[in-house]
């Protein structure tokens, strides 16, 4: 049984908190009885998984863009929190190549602002930036990385997400070293699970197939990639957020990914979908030439299981199934509230 009390009654800060992960991570705390403030620009897709939530009702929300660093201070400084959880990004490979200014401006200066709404603070304890798989420089070897290979991303978005880390490694060398704000970046693959309606993404493209009895089109089957539901490193960020604020020696560098056998391409995920969902649902290979994508990507995943015990709670087949549920609840006009804490607590008790 996964224990959140520690959380109850703690301040936490999150930024991008009307994203996917981001109201995921809300409705975690808030079961736990955190006090939360979330900053981040209006949820990016219509519909999107915050408002269908309902946990705006139960948390400070506060629009603003954290490029702006006057607001997100004044925002900041009235929060006063323990614990600050950063997951503010442009999030999406392919609209990197369209706007990569605006998408390094986003993930590298959001990242210097919420470290220097920190440093101007004592109030924090604990600091998690949260990244992503692809900050590595990708040899596309069949092993996993380890938190010690160079980091050197690809496209804009992977490349502005190594230089964010780049930045928090800085400001903890340079304004943290005497340990009184603890700091780790939590690198993560490709999340699955209810709610996410983006645009460009596997499996919401998936759903909307479903949705509309149509044939799913997918422009890359054979590209291996990390498949995990959002539960799983949601839990781990929460865990060494917590492990951090209680001794800081666990401050560092982690990957949080799958297992080895979570590691899918796309077209065997899309299979499993399509299998799981059931009604006929059939997919197609288009490939339609985009942008340079990494073929194969995979983490090496000792370090936080040898730190701290963590494992992997669901597989894909589970991951897969809770997409599906959910999915039938959200079509069926139900109760989404209720099943995301149906679901956090089915987690739980792993």
């Amino acid at each position: 049984m996964k224990d959140l009390s520690f959380y109850k009654n703690k301040r936490v800060f999150i930024t991008g908190h009307t994203g996917f992960k981001g109201t995921w991570l809300c409705k975690i705390l808030v079961q736990a009885g955190a006090i939360v403030t979330g900053y981040s620009l209006e949820a990016p897709t219509q519909p999107n998984l915050f408002e269908v939530s309902d946990v705006e009702k139960q948390i400070t929300s506060i629009i603003g863009d954290i490029r702006d660093f006057n607001h997100l201070k004044k925002a900041f400084d009235q929060a006063k929190p323990e614990i600050v959880l950063h997951l503010a990004a442009q999030p999406l490979v392919r609209d990197s190549y369209e706007k990569p200014a605006y998408t390094y401006e986003t993930n590298v200066m959001g990242t210097v602002n919420i470290l220097e709404c920190i440093r101007q603070n004592n109030c924090v304890k604990s600091f998690l930036n949260v990244t992503t798989d692809k900050v590595y420089h990708n040899n596309e070897w069949v092993w996993g990385y380890r938190e010690n290979e160079p980091l050197d991303g690809f496209d804009p978005y992977s490349n502005s997400k190594s230089c964010s880390e780049l930045v928090t490694h800085s400001y903890k060398n340079s304004f943290f070293a005497d340990g009184k704000v603890a700091i780790s970046t939590a690198r993560a693959g490709n999340v699955i699970g209810g709610g996410d309606f983006s645009a460009n993404r596997i499996i919401p493209d998936c759903v909307r197939a479903a949705e509309r009895k149509e044939v799913m089109i997918v422009r890359n089957p054979h590209s291996t990639r990390p498949y995990q539901h959002v539960l799983e490193p949601l839990f781990a960020y929460l865990m060494i957020a917590q492990k951090q604020y209680e001794d800081g020696n666990f401050a560092g560098w982690y990957n949080v990914g799958p297992d080895d056998c979570d590691c899918l391409t796309t077209g065997e995920l899309v299979t499993l979908f399509c299998d799981t969902w059931g009604n006929g649902l059939k997919w197609i290979d288009k490939y339609d030439g985009g942008p340079h994508e990494a073929n194969f990507l995979k983490l090496d995943c000792s370090k936080i299981k040898q730190t701290f015990g963590w494992k992997a709670s669901w597989h894909i087949d589970e991951a897969i199934q809770r997409v599906v549920d959910w999915t039938q609840v959200y079509l069926s006009h139900g109760d989404i509230s209720k099943e995301m804490e149906k679901e956090i607590l089915d987690f739980m008790e792993v």
